[in-house]
């Protein structure tokens, strides 16, 4: 073992004390591939699907390896050809079996941060389907819960601008302005510090950098 993979199956065991503390359930996988397979291992067949905004999820392949399993009903917005079926799978989410997302920041004792434009990934966290599954790259790991909000914000919220065709401050120089621009990404700011039904949210520790 490295003393980079020494040091993040440390920090994982921390974590993973701080999120027993809080409620939920949680896993440490050293790689992207052992990740994908126990995040499989957690959804049962005929359960229905879905996910957020969430680079990680898609980067690892995730919707792939859903569908190709042939005993889920996967619930897919990128397959949406207009906007009321886009719409018709976010109001779908909060009644699904497992909701799958990441995160854009989590401290050392288990506090998780998201932030969103449109409200819909933290809405179904929140509440809604039976079961969450966050995937979490020990690249998103802040000391505190402040500097967890400060990564959101100022790593993670610029990064994502880019991808889209918005008006924004972040998206022309690359730092958070603390902004109300219409075109926000920063609508809503969600601090996830318990779950309140033991056992609905699922964290997956990924000791390899993931998403934003």
């Amino acid at each position: 073992m490295t003393p980079e993979e020494e040091r993040n199956a440390r920090l994982a065991e921390r974590l993973i004390r701080g999120l027993h503390r809080r409620h939920m359930e949680a896993y440490y996988c050293a790689t992207a591939a052992e990740a994908v397979e126990q995040v499989s291992s957690l959804i049962a067949d005929g359960s229905s699907v879905t996910w957020g905004g969430s680079m990680t999820v898609r980067d690892l392949g995730i919707p792939a390896m859903l569908r190709s399993r042939g005993t889920l009903e996967v619930l897919d917005r990128d397959v949406a050809t207009t906007a009321e079926e886009t719409q018709a799978v976010y109001l779908r989410a909060f009644s699904s079996d497992v909701y799958l997302t990441s995160a854009n920041a989590i401290s050392e004792d288990g506090v998780i941060v998201n932030i969103d434009g449109n409200g819909n990934r933290v809405a179904a966290i929140t509440w809604g389907p039976k079961k969450v599954i966050f995937i979490i790259g020990l690249n998103k790991v802040a000391q505190t819960v402040e500097a967890a909000l400060a990564r959101a914000r100022s790593t993670a919220s610029p990064i994502n601008a880019q991808r889209f065709d918005i008006d924004t401050p972040c998206r022309k120089d690359g730092t958070c302005h603390n902004c109300n621009s219409a075109d926000c990404i920063c609508s809503y700011i969600h601090i996830f510090r318990n779950s309140r039904n033991e056992g609905r949210h699922v964290v997956v520790l990924v000791g390899q950098p993931l998403g934003y």
